[in-house]
């Protein structure tokens, strides 16, 4: 069994919300929108002026989440 990344209080996991994909604070808004919001061009600023529910430490706990994330995943080469 993977052993999941340290979640940042800030990071929640609910099988009934966005199934069960980690999202900031409880609410509909998932760790990996905020990844597509910043891969489209949208600065941090751009998110917090359009998503006023969240925070600058939302996005700073989101990208740790990912960072340990990834640190973490092994990949298969062929």
């Amino acid at each position: 069994m993977e052993k999941q990344p340290n979640l940042s209080p800030r990071i929640t996991l609910h099988p009934d919300i966005r199934g069960g994909r980690p999202c900031i604070r409880g609410m509909r808004i998932s760790v990996y929108d905020i990844l597509d919001w910043l891969a489209s061009g949208m600065t941090q600023k751009d998110i917090l002026r359009d998503y006023s529910e969240l925070e600058k430490e939302d996005i700073e706990a989101a990208l740790r989440f990912v960072g340990e994330r990834e640190n973490k995943t092994q990949y298969l080469v062929s």
